[in-house]
């Protein structure tokens, strides 16, 4: 299998569509994100591509466009009550995802939305709800697993121990926020990125904080 991912771009009214969404990712990791998508998708025969951590959508509107383009669907996991930077009081927090009724984030309502405006809802599968749980009840293969959910150490490890397992193996394994230096970010998706090199995963591309790997061969 070559290392290289396919030079594929969205197309220009799913990047606008990005570029307006609410959320973090910068557009360099995106498209490295899209490609990586695409990729894994054709070379596992359509499998379904991954995400833990929906947000509002901003990064699910380019992995519907590449399971659309791959003849699959996006996978999208997410409790949607916000992680823990996302909180009142923390440095990611929007008071507008708050749920006034129960006084809490809800950022389902926005993603919904925001996949609704990009003409992409066909293509995702939103699964809602804690990703241990479900990763526990999900019995199929998967052509990528996207890592971009809570940000502690508890929360990435249990990501990628709940998902890492169900990749196919031709699959593609992606971790975000990977940040080397502590001054520029947290460390936990860090660790998890380490510890997939330990366990037998290499790296395919690297943009930004965004790490893409696949398993080496046996």
């Amino acid at each position: 299998m070559s290392d290289r991912l396919e030079n594929t771009r969205p197309r220009p009214e799913v990047l606008a569509a990005f570029d307006g969404a609410t959320g973090f990712m910068p557009v360099d990791e995106g498209l490295a994100l899209y490609a990586a998508a695409v990729t894994a998708a054709h070379r596992t025969g359509g499998l379904p591509v991954l995400e833990i951590g929906t947000y509002c959508g901003r990064s699910a509107i380019l992995l519907a466009a590449a399971a659309r383009e791959a003849g699959t669907v996006a996978l999208t996991v997410d409790h949607h009550r916000g992680s823990e930077e996302q909180q009142p009081g923390w440095e990611y927090h929007d008071p507008t995802l708050v749920d006034p009724e129960v006084g809490r984030m809800d950022t389902l309502p926005r993603f919904r939305r925001t996949l609704h405006a990009a003409g992409l809802e066909e293509h995702v599968v939103a699964l809602v709800g804690r990703s241990p749980q479900i990763a526990a009840l999900w019995g199929g293969r998967l052509a990528l697993v996207f890592i971009d959910g809570g940000h502690t150490d508890e929360h990435a490890t249990a990501d990628y121990e709940g998902w890492a397992p169900h990749l196919a193996p031709e699959g593609l394994l992606v971790v975000h926020d990977v940040f080397p230096d502590p001054s520029d970010g947290g460390q936990a998706p860090y660790r998890v990125y380490l510890r997939a090199l330990d366990e037998g995963f290499e790296e395919v591309s690297v943009t930004g904080s965004l790490r893409v790997l696949r398993r080496r061969a046996a």
